[in-house]
């Protein structure tokens, strides 16, 4: 069985990672504190503590490792809940000492960017998409260390590629949601357009993200590419259509979406090409579902 560290295991999509991989995987997972040796791991599942912005410490661990693979989905999730220094360079040094590391391990790799690289969250003005659906192909024009940072971050993939001709794969997801939760379908963000046009209304399940990494592991690509990861549906109970003309006044010259319908604004059309990967779940269904997310221990 291979082994596949996964960073960040303990966050809350984290976890969805490495509970999807434990059954085909020696799963180390790797976060800044470690549950606590009272913890009994699940099934093929470790835990490792680690400061991945320090690169002795994760040239160590990963060297100890020596696993297959690598998932990189440790971050700071945004820059408004720390100082904007401490977003950018934490994430962009994690980025580079966990890459690098895994490049030299001739590991593969599949790491967490984010559609906050596009600059639409978290600008001044939030400003109307070059096309509609947004595919991987749109200009980057972020104005915050976050989406800076993931920028920077597949800047590094395809450095660490050129040098040790690994696997990489950004995956770019949308604003991740927790089945039973879906914290997108609140009445705030229904109501109010201007809290979701940061990313035209887009959210994707958990377990989605999850099933997309081990995709990725699975069928690794040649060299680096970016994907995707959405539902396959706007959040909201009309269209991105409508939502941008009562927003912006107006839609992308390019814009290939239908005013009646329900379709997301991010295409997901490269990762089902790559990975035969298309997303399961709409809020329709997991808004409400009761479903535990893992506890990555056992009971």
């Amino acid at each position: 069985m291979e082994t596949v560290i996964v960073t960040g295991g303990l966050g809350r999509s984290g976890r969805w990672i490495v509970d999807r991989l434990a059954d085909q995987y020696e799963v180390v997972c790797v976060d800044l504190h470690h549950p606590g040796f009272e913890a009994t791991p699940a099934e093929n599942v470790d835990f490792r503590a680690a400061d991945l912005a320090d690169r002795g410490e994760t040239y160590d661990l990963i060297d100890a490792v020596d696993p297959d693979a690598v998932v990189h989905w440790a971050a700071i999730p945004s820059p408004t809940r720390h100082a904007g220094g401490r977003v950018f360079e934490t994430n962009v040094l994690s980025a580079y000492n966990v890459l690098t590391a895994a490049g030299r391990a001739d590991a593969r790799v599949v790491q967490a960017s984010s559609e906050s690289a596009y600059g639409f969250a978290f600008a001044e003005e939030t400003s109307l998409p070059d096309e509609l659906p947004i595919t991987e192909d749109h200009p980057c024009r972020p104005e915050d260390p976050y989406g800076l940072g993931k920028v920077i971050a597949e800047d590094v993939a395809d450095t660490v590629v050129r040098k040790h001709d690994i696997s990489v794969t950004s995956v770019r997801p949308s604003w991740i949601q927790q089945p039973g939760e879906y914290n997108c379908r609140d009445e705030d963000n229904l109501k109010e357009l201007a809290g979701g046009a940061g990313n035209c209304w887009s959210y994707v399940d958990a377990r989605d993200v999850a099933d997309l990494v081990a995709a990725a592991l699975a069928d690794p690509v040649d060299g680096h590419e970016a994907v995707h990861a959405a539902a396959a549906d706007t959040y909201l109970d009309g269209s991105v259509v409508d939502a941008c003309l009562a927003f912006w006044g107006e839609v992308p010259d390019d814009c290939g979406l239908d005013a009646d319908g329900d379709a997301s604004a991010l295409s997901t059309a490269k990762a089902e090409h790559l990975f035969d990967w298309t997303p399961s779940h709409t809020w329709r269904d997991a808004a409400t579902a009761d479903v535990d997310a893992p506890s990555l221990t056992e009971s």
